[in-house]
């Protein structure tokens, strides 16, 4: 103490510590310093040796010659809590280094408790949906989304079955394959309508299998269809056709007008399947007797699957086809065998239904193709009827082209 001043000096609380290869003493010049570590800020209590410092050393420690003042960040935490924080807060270590060491200085952060997210139970989904749709608005939604599932369920089902169904083969009268080796699915009609009628048959000559017109006697033959001879033998040589077959067509038609009013078959139809399947009965180098049967008998290839023809297995063991080992189409509308049992007819009234008969072979085919209610003037039944017959679409083309010429020629 001189002259009343204290000229003693006052010494840093912590020496400045010299770098291990610097060379400088204790006293040297003052170096950077890493930032002093603060235990209370984990621990939650302050120091002991904190709390005993006097009030004089107001200067902290990071504020010493060439170091930087130390931050702490609390996310926006009150500082006065820190003494109070339990030991079980976590904390974030950040570690940093200084340009004059390279040893990294501890920087901490403290995170808050972040409670863990509580998911509704299934109780309280459910309890919480079954108020909703007690509510106006879940009223109004609920009908339409069990609507909405609906539709799409029956569109889901109907994009599977209904290519199905169309795909599925169809039950057909004769062989559903020959000479056409590019044919194609019936998927849609050729043609948005049926071919145009021919001219009728005379109204008075409309007679049941086996019957004669009222106070007229029957012909010689016996049979009911030649009661047409006129027409058959005008009409036929307007269209190309032989008056024999001509006779079977169109009484095919009166027959069908009688039986089966709602069908609306017309000869020309028939025509048309004549001419595509046998040529009127000259296929293979057959001719029409006065009776009407083809001699020699028109007796199509076997089904056995090749060539694009079905696989049928002998189903009449060879009494109509001659053949045991599989069935073949038959006589001038060439149906197979299966077909002919079933829909089989005597329209020359001798007691026999013949499918080499062009009579009975006609009136059959106009009664397959009347199977089902079927309306041919309608021009979609028309189709499926013809598809019925023999599934390809070139064929019933050719039917519906051949149908369209002759009624346009017997209107001449």
């Amino acid at each position: 103490m001189a002259d009343g001043e204290e000229r003693s000096t006052l010494r840093p609380l912590r020496p400045a510590t010299p770098r291990a290869d610097s060379g400088a003493g204790p006293d040297g010049p003052a170096t950077r310093l890493p930032r002093p570590r603060r235990p209370w800020l984990s621990s939650g209590k302050p120091a002991d040796d904190a709390a005993a410092k006097p009030a004089g050393d107001a200067t902290p420690d990071s504020l010493t010659a060439g170091s930087e003042p130390a931050t702490a960040i609390d996310n926006g935490a009150d500082t006065s809590s820190d003494a109070a924080a339990p030991e079980s807060t976590p904390t974030t270590t950040v570690e940093e280094s200084t340009p004059e060491s390279d040893a990294p200085v501890a920087r901490r952060r403290r995170m808050r408790f972040v409670p863990a997210v509580r998911l509704p139970g299934p109780r309280v989904a459910a309890r919480a949906t079954r108020d909703w749709s007690r509510r106006p608005s879940g009223r109004l939604t609920l009908p339409g989304v069990f609507l909405l599932a609906l539709v799409a369920a029956t569109a889901t089902a109907g994009a599977l079955l209904v290519p199905a169904a169309l795909r599925a083969p169809r039950p057909v009268a004769v062989d559903a394959t020959a000479g056409v080796p590019d044919a194609l699915p019936s998927d849609l009609p050729p043609s948005g309508a049926a071919p145009p009628p021919g001219q009728f048959p005379p109204p008075t000559a409309t007679l049941p299998p086996g019957a004669t017109p009222p106070g007229t006697a029957a012909p010689a033959g016996g049979r009911p269809s030649d009661t047409l001879a006129g027409w058959a033998r005008d009409t036929g040589a307007k269209v190309g056709i032989d008056p024999t077959a001509m006779q079977a067509y169109g009484y095919a038609e009166l027959v069908l007008a009688e039986t089966d009013r709602a069908c609306g078959l017309s000869w020309t139809t028939l025509a048309a399947i004549g001419l595509v399947e046998s040529r009127h009965g000259q296929a293979n180098n057959a001719q029409l007797g006065a009776d009407g049967r083809a001699v020699p008998e028109i007796i199509g290839l076997p089904l056995d699957g090749q060539g694009n023809r079905m696989r049928i297995t002998d189903t009449d063991r060879g009494e109509l086809d001659r053949d045991t080992t599989y069935d073949r189409a038959i006589g001038p509308m060439q149906f197979i065998p299966t077909t002919w049992a079933e829909i089989g007819a005597d329209a020359d009234n001798d007691g026999r239904k013949d499918p080499h008969n062009i009579h009975d072979a006609a009136l059959a085919a106009g009664m397959y193709l009347c199977k089902g209610g079927r309306n041919l003037t309608i021009p979609g039944d028309w189709w499926n009827a013809i598809l019925s017959y023999n599934d390809v679409r070139r064929y019933a083309q050719d039917v519906f082209d051949a149908a369209n010429r002759y009624g346009q020629a017997s209107r001449t």
